[in-house]
């Protein structure tokens, strides 16, 4: 398994800081804290790849994750909190698209 990891976004619920089409760059070395952005497994599609912001960590390691445009996010409110093993890293690199390309 790579230590790091690339990501295509492809869901509005991190809207305005993360859109559609972002491709960003995924460290799975890096642990999550507090105000983080994680790719995660959706628990209820564990198919389907998520980024979400860190809402607290709990004192067990699970993760509580928010998005950023809560009207259309489905996050911790919907699904409680996220167990680590879902967890594929901190995302903390935009790459594309270009103009926007930055650290998170």
């Amino acid at each position: 398994m790579l230590p790091l990891q690339r990501f295509s976004v492809q869901d509005t619920s991190m809207r305005p800081v993360v859109q559609p089409g972002d491709r960003l760059l995924v460290g799975r070395w890096l642990r999550p804290r507090a105000g983080d952005l994680v790719v995660l497994r959706d628990p209820e599609q564990p198919s389907v790849f998520i980024v979400k912001r860190v809402a607290s960590v709990e004192p067990n390691g699970d993760l509580v994750v928010r998005g950023d445009n809560p009207n259309v996010s489905r996050d911790s409110r919907h699904f409680g909190s996220v167990a680590r093993r879902l967890v594929v890293g901190r995302a903390f690199y935009r790459y594309l698209p270009g103009a926007r390309r930055g650290r998170l």
